[in-house]
């Protein structure tokens, strides 16, 4: 017999929803057949399927252990692909910039990945996976149910911050925030030329998924292929010396490479971003883009009051003052 008890992720979900994604190799009507037959019970009652599951609530199976296997199928201790654990641990541990319950906010190296592109890479997901279940905030059998998994993405070689949801309610509102576009996020880099002015720019992207890079077109193309963005820039510092400006950004839409496309775009690309016509300066030969800070929404629910209105900051990495005060 497998007895689960359902915690804050699982709350609200049909049993019948609950046990087809606990039970992913068994058939809808095998496991009503189990319910008719008292085989799987809530709170050791006959259930239907249709019942809301509530925190603390005990679902029992009585299964054999190779049936139960069987159907639940090989569950992994962590996320990430037997024989990573070495490049995991490779990676260390990473800066944790704000933690809650709900969510954890951690400053992103340049040269990690956001998601796994293929099974054998190692991303940020697997690294907070990991975290978490070694701190104990989430178990084994909870991952077969609800994976704790970043929300916004950053490119490989883009740098900062990335806010992680840790439960349901997390990953549900932090979401929703990101596509009502009510989360500011600002990142700072550095491009060739004098940006004097700050200013609202506008165009439409279009990515080439062949060549992974993307193109803007100033006027509508009436092409649905092509996405309409935004971005804001301000300038902070010049440097006459060596021809460079410091630049943040408020990205208000966020499409892939926006950011660096539009900058370039303005001939004013981002120092080492060769695939936009960056400079390679003091070895940068990738992106000079770190999501400098994030700031909430001043109206949030009660779970999330802790953030509400705040700002929170990741310093650029040291590449950037080397690179823009250099003799």
């Amino acid at each position: 017999m497998k007895e689960i008890v359902i915690g804050k992720n699982e709350e609200n979900k049909r049993l019948d929803s609950f046990l087809k994604s606990y039970l992913p190799n068994a058939s809808s009507g095998f496991l009503y057949k189990m319910l008719r037959k008292k085989s799987i019970t809530l709170n050791d009652k006959k259930a239907d399927g249709k019942e809301k599951l509530s925190k603390g609530d005990s679902i029992k199976i009585f299964f054999s252990d190779e049936t139960f296997d069987k159907f639940h199928g090989k569950q992994s201790s962590h996320s990430v692909e037997e024989g990573n654990f070495k490049a995991l641990k490779a990676l260390g541990p990473l800066e944790i910039i704000y933690e809650d319950s709900n969510i954890l906010l951690v400053n992103k190296p340049a040269g990690v990945l956001s998601q796994k592109s293929k099974p054998s890479d190692i991303s940020l997901n697997d690294w907070l996976i990991d975290y978490l279940v070694k701190k104990g905030d989430i178990s084994t059998d909870e991952l077969g149910t609800f994976k704790p998994s970043i929300c916004n993405r950053l490119d490989r070689n883009t740098s900062g911050i990335v806010i992680c949801a840790k439960s349901l309610l997390g990953a549900r509102t932090m979401s929703e925030l990101l596509k009502d576009r009510t989360v500011d996020k600002y990142y700072r880099t550095i491009v060739s030329g004098k940006i004097g002015k700050s200013s609202k720019l506008s165009g439409f992207l279009f990515k080439d998924e062949k060549k992974n890079k993307v193109f803007i077109s100033q006027e509508d193309p009436h092409d649905t292929r092509y996405s309409y963005i935004e971005t804001e820039f301000v300038p902070l510092e010049y440097s006459s010396k060596n021809n460079l400006t410091l630049l943040e950004v408020k990205l208000i839409t966020g499409k892939p490479h926006q950011i660096r496309a539009h900058l370039a775009d303005q001939k004013t690309p981002i120092i080492g971003d060769v695939k936009y016509g960056g400079k390679v300066i003091a070895g940068q030969n990738f992106q000079l883009l770190h999501c400098y800070r994030v700031r909430f929404p001043k109206e949030m629910s009660i779970e999330f009051s802790d953030i509400a209105g705040k700002e929170y900051i990741a310093e650029c990495p040291e590449i950037f003052d080397k690179i823009f005060r250099r003799g």
